[in-house]
């Protein structure tokens, strides 16, 4: 199997995106803030199902900085790539997760969209019926964490690759 480094040798890639700003300089009491927020985020939860939550969030919102951090701390965690590369499809690949899993990818993908301004009943209740209310909430929490922190890579053009596993930590 050819890695990406690999790969780089033998061809010529494209450049990278140059950063639009670097947030967390200008604003450093905001990203001290969000380092809480997060470490408040994820108490209580389970941290397989919480970089599912953040990889999901970050596939939808096309935040290739976060798809590149959290996919590296998941496989480092010991998730598997399958678990990984199927989650854009979980749809159709269900049977890679637990039903309580499913139900957090799901109301993640609610959350994350909002595109009717609401989270469907049916999609709440799900989640409900596999955590209890404490659980819940942190969930909530974590899905509405990464949407922020995706909204910042994103707006900010922050660049992949170069995160290395517990970076953030």
């Amino acid at each position: 199997m050819t890695t990406h480094t690999e790969d780089t040798k033998s061809q010529d890639l494209a450049a990278e995106v140059p950063v639009r700003l670097n947030w967390s300089q200008h604003a450093p009491e905001v990203y001290k803030a969000m380092i809480r927020l997060e470490t408040a985020a994820k108490r209580g939860l389970d941290p397989a199902l919480y970089e599912l939550v953040k990889i999901r969030a970050s596939q939808i919102n096309h935040c290739a900085f976060c798809l590149d951090m959290h996919t590296k701390d998941a496989l480092a965690a010991g998730e598997s790539v399958e678990r990984i590369v199927q989650l854009a499809a979980w749809e159709e690949s269900r049977h890679f997760y637990t039903e309580k899993e499913l139900a957090a990818i799901e109301l993640t993908e609610a959350v994350t969209v909002l595109t009717d301004g609401f989270v469907p009943d049916e999609v709440y209740a799900k989640a409900a019926g596999h955590f209890d209310e404490p659980e819940l909430a942190q969930l909530i929490a974590a899905i509405a964490t990464i949407n922020a922190w995706n909204r910042f890579g994103v707006t900010c053009r922050m660049t992949p690759g170069h995160y290395t596993p517990g970076g953030h930590a």
